[in-house]
């Protein structure tokens, strides 16, 4: 809002009458500021108004909205040596769309033969907390896009059907920042299908605005992973790993895959979206 002041030479230019003249004198002639003239002696007492600082805020609101002057300024220990793709900000939700993979117990313990196998050939690798197969690059959301943005997908996927997928070659993935490294199980059925959901996944990607799916995509699950490059390690050892799954006890090994249902994570939420039967 602006607020007009009236300059100084506003004031001299108003006219000057007999009472004003000597309300001018008796304000000079008396030091204590007595007389017939407010106008002068509310200007005196406005100048002996102290200025006054502001109070502080309490300790306890303080804590209630600390400083962020460096929101990510993560422990990457915490994370088990991970660095984010993109730098975290306040109000961005990193989100994807992927195909869940629940497995059994005998995925659990191919997996374990599989990280034995890697350690023995110097190849250090974790197992990833979740198993699922991306349809989708990881994007950053603002928070007020999340509701337009699954309503979007919802409406997209409203006529894609379930279907099976399986999957049994190991592959090495890195990413494209070359800070993390990957075993994954490509899929090698229900290429089409899949196709079809990221087709529709990328019209809503397209409408907000953010990044589409890579334009020939290796459709896996990823199984454990390492920080940094190691994908000349992990080429070393191929063979012997996917020996492990061919020779299996019970024949090679299928990673079998039932795509019932999408789901969307965007930061702490997550969002269903089951597919026509």
């Amino acid at each position: 809002m602006l607020v007009g002041y009236s300059s100084s030479s506003e004031e001299e230019n108003e006219a000057v009458t007999p009472q004003n003249k000597s309300c001018s004198r008796q304000f000079r002639e008396e030091d204590d500021g007595e007389g017939d003239c407010p106008g002068r002696k509310k200007a005196k007492t406005e100048e002996q108004v102290p200025k006054t600082s502001r109070l502080p805020l309490p300790g306890c609101l303080l804590a209630m909205f600390p400083e962020d002057a460096d929101p990510q300024a993560e422990d990457n220990t915490h994370h088990g040596g991970r660095i984010r793709s993109f730098k975290h900000e306040r109000g961005n939700w990193a989100t994807y769309v992927y195909l869940p993979y629940h497995p059994e117990e005998e995925f659990r313990d191919l997996l374990e033969e599989l990280l034995s196998v890697a350690k023995a050939h110097g190849v250090t690798l974790s197992t990833q907390e979740e198993f699922h197969l991306s349809l989708s690059q990881t994007v950053v959301l603002r928070h007020h896009w999340i509701q337009p943005f699954t309503q979007s997908l919802r409406a997209g996927l409203v006529h894609c059907k379930r279907f099976v997928c399986s999957a049994g070659r190991l592959r090495v993935y890195c990413n494209a920042e070359r800070t993390r490294t990957f075993l994954g199980m490509e899929a090698y059925t229900g290429h089409a299908h899949l196709l079809n959901l990221v087709q529709a996944i990328d019209r809503t990607m397209t409408e907000f605005r953010l990044a589409t799916f890579y334009k020939d995509p290796s459709f896996h699950v990823s199984l454990a992973w390492c920080v940094g490059d190691m994908t000349e390690q992990m080429e070393e050892c191929m063979k012997k790993l996917q020996s492990v799954v061919d020779e299996h006890e019970d024949g090679p090994f299928q990673l079998r895959l039932d795509c019932a249902e999408l789901r969307c994570r965007t930061g702490n939420k997550m969002f269903r979206f089951p597919l026509e039967q």
